[in-house]
């Protein structure tokens, strides 16, 4: 019995002696990093930024890109959630897209379907057209879409997506304009649609629009206030008396089994990385607006999102019950 019982106590001492190791060697082997928009987008270029300083901070162990674009994100964010929960896949992921399509498409995941490492970006979207557009005001747009209803072609990533929830408020808000909406898989071709001629204006993220900035004109941007930093002298929708006020939130998340040792380390690193200032400095040159919120205070938020999106949603009879 004796030697039962210590062959018992080295196993267990091995155990305990194993799990610290296990969780310092993590990660042993490069990381999936699913993007669940195209190449080239405002999910992928500050994806592709933040792995410079993973990189800097894990140099062992890099990031393998997996893009699976489509739905409005929802087609990447299925493949977060039912991805094996060992750590190793991870992706990035938007709000108010995830609660959207929890509401409006029966998606194969919730918001309580992920851990949460950070919110990194806190995206207000704007009114853009081209520079030789006709159109010199956001409300020149909305007074177009309201004599010329359904010929406005009106560019949006989507459906379930920020943009669409932004296009639903503004249906809501203001009936008679009536646009013709044209949804994209990413915002590289939304921008490269509006660029060629395809829509007359979108509905875009901040940073969307930051990267082909020479070649279009920003009429307004949906937020409380003007934007200095990256669009200065641009009115808020607000002043131009359009009552919508929306944004983009990018956070990055893991499949949420994944053990508890490792969520702590990857929200360790991330947070290193958002407050490095040179990653910082980068994400400004890139006109991506910066902002970190720790993973538990942004599953918090999200959970705050779920009524003006039932709302919208439930008026335009797009909610599924």
């Amino acid at each position: 019995m004796k030697m039962v019982s210590r062959f018992l106590m080295a196993l267990g001492l091995a155990g305990m002696l194993a799990m610290p190791a296990a969780a310092a060697d993590y990660p042993s082997k490069p990381i999936n990093m699913i993007i669940a928009f195209t190449a080239g987008g405002s999910s992928d270029v500050q994806a592709r930024i933040m792995q410079k300083y993973w990189n800097k901070y894990n140099p062992d162990q890099g990031w393998v890109f997996v893009y699976k674009p489509g739905a409005g994100g929802m087609i990447g964010f299925t493949e977060i959630a039912k991805a094996k929960a060992d750590g190793y896949t991870i992706g990035g992921m938007n709000v108010p897209h995830i609660v959207l399509q929890t509401l409006g498409q029966k998606a194969q995941f919730t918001v309580d379907s992920f851990k949460y490492i950070c919110q990194v970006v806190n995206d207000s979207q704007v009114v853009a057209v081209r520079k030789d557009s006709k159109f010199k005001t956001a409300k020149d747009v909305f007074d177009a879409a309201k004599a010329n209803p359904g010929k406005i072609k009106l560019g949006l990533v989507g459906p379930m997506s920020g943009h669409h929830l932004m296009f639903l408020d503004a249906q809501k808000k203001y009936p008679d304009s009536k646009f013709a909406p044209v949804f994209y898989k990413g915002a590289a071709d939304q921008n490269a649609a509006i660029l060629g001629g395809e829509i007359d204006v979108m509905f875009g993220n901040l940073n969307d629009v930051m990267r082909s900035i020479d070649e279009l004109h920003i009429l307004g941007i949906a937020a409380e206030k003007e934007n200095s930093q990256f669009l200065p002298g641009v009115p808020t929708l607000q002043s131009q008396g359009l009552d919508l006020i929306s944004d983009i939130r990018r956070c990055f998340a893991a499949p949420k089994d994944i053990a508890p040792e490792h969520l702590e380390k990857l929200r360790a690193i991330f947070k290193q990385i958002c407050e490095d200032k040179d990653y910082i400095a980068e994400m400004v040159k890139a006109g991506q607006p910066e902002q970190y919120m720790d993973g538990e205070a942004f599953h918090a938020w999200v959970k705050t999102q779920f009524a003006k999106s039932e709302e919208l949603l439930s008026g335009a009879g797009l909610l599924k019950k």
